[in-house]
């Protein structure tokens, strides 16, 4: 039955317009009454959502089952791509949501509603893991967001493809991007910027064209 209202949802979006269609016109073309539509949705908002919350759930899940062993930048990217798995399942479906909350301003203020919870739960795993950290709270609430932008960005590139190619690979190189700037350790320093530091010692009181000719004389310069 909630799959049955889901459909006959986005029939009738698609067909009327989202602020055109009722509760009322939903229930009739699936052949239920208003008390089985407000069983599984609070509001028409939530029928455009009905993945949602079982999504959140399963991220909160996974990130509760970890060990505490693991790189927690990585372990909240993980996490992240459990929202793109649930896209992925049913691609004309994400789509068509996609064109409509573009269309529709309550709906896109419904998703960011919804993208802050995702981000909660984020940084709620990350201020535990950092909590033994200097700016640990700081760290955790950054982190979070960056892994949300980079989801969001990778997402609606695939949506803005209708649904086509590979929507891994894309989400893949965005979490990526914030791992390399927040997980593991730091990359080490180029090799010519190593070069370009030399440590020269030379006697006090040494002749200022001295000092310059030990340098030259270490840079390998005549």
């Amino acid at each position: 039955m909630r799959d049955a209202l889901v459909a006959a949802a986005f029939q009738l979006f698609l067909e009327r317009g989202y602020e055109q269609t009722t509760v009322d016109d939903i229930v009739a073309l699936a052949g239920v009454g208003r008390r089985s539509f407000f069983r599984y949705f609070p509001s028409k908002e939530d029928v455009v959502f009905p993945d949602h919350e079982r999504c959140l759930a399963d991220m909160t899940a996974f990130l509760a089952a970890g060990t505490g062993d693991e790189e927690p930048v990585g372990r909240v990217c993980d996490a992240a791509r459990l929202v793109l798995r649930m896209y992925a399942e049913n691609p004309t479906f994400s789509v068509q949501r996609y064109r409509l909350t573009r269309k529709v301003p309550g709906l896109r203020a419904y998703e960011l509603s919804v993208v802050w919870r995702y981000e909660r739960a984020l940084a709620d795993y990350l201020r535990r893991r950092f909590a033994a950290r200097r700016d640990g709270t700081l760290q955790a609430d950054v982190i979070a967001a960056a892994v949300v932008a980079a989801h969001n960005n990778a997402l609606r590139s695939w949506l803005r493809s209708d649904g086509q190619g590979e929507a891994s690979a894309t989400m893949d190189h965005a979490l990526a991007y914030v791992r390399s700037a927040f997980g593991g350790t730091p990359a080490p320093p180029s090799q010519e910027r190593a070069e370009d530091v030399v440590v020269v010692v030379s006697r006090r009181g040494a002749p200022l064209w001295r000092v310059v000719q030990e340098i030259e004389s270490a840079l390998g310069r005549p």
